[in-house]
């Protein structure tokens, strides 16, 4: 019996000694559950005021805030033909920049048949260095340029190790993803600063944000792509330009069996990214992706790791 007596007295001094840690500990709790509540908040009304009500309330005319012209790289990609096409149905007329011409030759008159829009089909062989921007600027030459538009190879995609890729191909992806993008940038730049207006769109893809194994590649110029954009639009935005990176996630092609609304048809996406245009410097272009973005986010990148590598050995 004193045993007992003994071991309550004991709890109870203990218990007493610990209740104000008790009480600290309770308060941490309380404000780290407030702390993530305001988070989930804040990130619930990012998602209304960047996806939602672009498209309820009215705004002015694209040609108006931006200019009438856009340059587009990379139109044979299916997201960069469809924001183009969107483009297009606002009533912007396209300079087309290509190394092939016939990959974009179809959409250029397509376009203007159905819209009613100027298209100019500028063939540049990036390879020649400078003198692919002689053809470039004439194009450009006495036009109101609103928007350029320069969208990552959809070909990164596919699996593959870096050690399998050809040297060649290699450096070609580079020069295309990243020196062919930040170029055209450069040309379009200078007649937006002198106009106070204008819209620099990158397209890259959700996966700069963590690391997939299998595709190193598509990882860094994806990121490349992510991280020029958000530094040009610091240095620029006070100068009346907005930039904006675009980071989709899986969007279907015709071949693709994947159906659903996280994995919408490039025109569908077109649609929503476009209405983000002015208002986000760095989004998804499409709220499905975005609440998959924020559920990315909350996991951490070791088991986004482990699932991947996991993913991809049982496939």
């Amino acid at each position: 019996m004193a045993a007992v007596d003994s071991f309550q007295f004991l709890y109870r001094e203990i218990s007493r000694s610990c209740n104000s840690y008790f009480e600290t500990l309770a308060l941490v709790g309380a404000l780290y559950t407030a702390s993530r509540a305001l988070m989930l908040l804040r990130d619930c009304c990012t998602l209304v005021r960047v996806h939602f009500l672009p498209r309820i309330i009215p705004c002015k005319k694209l040609t108006q805030r931006y200019g009438d012209w856009a340059v587009i790289y990379g139109a044979s990609e299916p997201v960069a033909k469809a924001y183009t096409e969107e483009l297009a149905r606002h009533g912007i007329s396209i300079i087309f920049v290509t190394q092939e011409h016939t990959s974009v030759r179809d959409t250029a008159a397509s376009l203007s048949q159905s819209y009613g829009v100027e298209t100019i089909v500028v063939l540049a062989d990036f390879s020649l260095d400078q003198a692919a921007s002689k053809a470039i600027k004439e194009a450009m030459r006495g036009k109101d340029i609103g928007f350029v538009v320069n969208c990552v190879d959809e070909s990164l995609s596919s699996p593959q190790s870096l050690i399998e890729m050809p040297e060649q191909s290699l450096l070609d992806l580079v020069n295309k993803n990243v020196a062919v993008a930040t170029l055209m940038t450069r040309l379009v730049l200078p007649g937006m600063v002198d106009r106070s207006r204008g819209a620099v769109v990158n397209i890259s893809s959700g996966s700069c944000c963590r690391p997939l194994p299998g595709r190193v590649t598509l990882t860094a110029l994806t990121g490349y792509l992510d991280h020029f954009s958000r530094a040009l639009h610091l240095e620029y935005s006070g100068r009346g330009i907005f930039v904006q990176s675009l980071i989709p996630f899986q969007v279907r092609y015709l071949i693709s069996s994947l159906k659903g609304w996280f994995v919408p048809k490039p025109d569908v996406y077109a649609r929503h990214a476009i209405s983000t245009l002015g208002v986000s410097n760095r989004t998804t272009g499409y709220w499905p992706h975005t609440l998959q973005y924020g559920l990315m986010r909350c996991i951490p990148e070791w088991i986004w790791v482990l699932g991947s590598r996991v993913l991809i050995s049982s496939s």
